[in-house]
């Protein structure tokens, strides 16, 4: 084997970073998981008790805050390879046909993946500085009642103040449609990436993946939904 092709190691190769998609596109399902899990915590409708008592955990358990760094470099690591793989898509289609038919071939949410995952990026920027930023570089939110001081609220508070904006909510729930789909064509890729498909599989996999994209973004749209119109107090 060719010494240079060696050290340039299996991610540089297209192969490797349709890998490195897959890889961090199966990372990132798991972290909508667990921080859809979290965020559930409204509907207990205790006045944000047990919300902010999760919110308490993830902000301040060490495992948790080391986990947050991997998941902005798997973040990041996902947007990059995105990029890369578009460009080297379109290099690839130089040769265009009069009487393309790509609908024949692929769904039209697979085609424009790349616009999907934008307005998620726009999404995360937004999400981030109403909620992240707060709380890891300000003093403005508590970790509960009982630690509040003067002037300032805790998270379940923050969410009720950000969400009374129909704007917001709005924009929340369209990020969450773009979500639905880009996860609709993201889900099944990252097991076919990996080479986890199968004739006996692939069918499961496939229904999983469309249950799995539906579910998850209408539970996180129901939340801004659920806040605004006063059905979480």
């Amino acid at each position: 084997m060719n010494k240079k092709s060696t050290k340039s190691g299996l991610f540089s190769t297209l192969i490797g970073k349709k890998m490195l998609m897959g890889i961090t596109g199966l990372f990132l399902i798991t972290f909508l998981m667990v921080h859809c899990g979290i965020n559930m915590l409204i509907f207990a409708n205790d006045g944000g008790v047990l919300f902010n008592k999760g919110a308490e955990f993830m902000g301040t358990n060490p495992l948790i805050r080391i986990m947050e760094i991997v998941l902005f470099l798997g973040i990041i690591a996902h947007i990059v390879d995105a990029l890369v793989l578009t460009l080297a898509n379109k290099k690839s289609r130089s040769v265009k046909y009069a009487h393309e038919k790509p609908n024949a071939n692929s769904k039209w949410y697979s085609r424009w993946m790349g616009l999907l995952g934008t307005l998620i990026l726009m999404f995360l920027i937004m999400h981030l500085n109403h909620f992240w930023i707060v709380t890891r570089f300000t003093d403005h939110i508590a970790h509960s009642e009982l630690d509040k001081l003067p002037g300032q609220e805790t998270m379940f508070e923050e969410m009720k103040e950000i969400f009374e904006n129909p704007l917001i909510v709005l924009l929340y729930v369209a990020s969450m449609v773009s979500l639905a789909y880009h996860l609709l064509h993201g889900f099944q890729s990252a097991f076919q990436t990996m080479g986890w498909n199968h004739p006996k599989y692939t069918p499961a996999i496939k229904k999983t993946g469309f249950w799995f994209s539906v579910i998850i973004s209408v539970l996180f749209a129901i939340m801004p939904i659920a806040m605004h119109l006063g059905i979480i107090k």
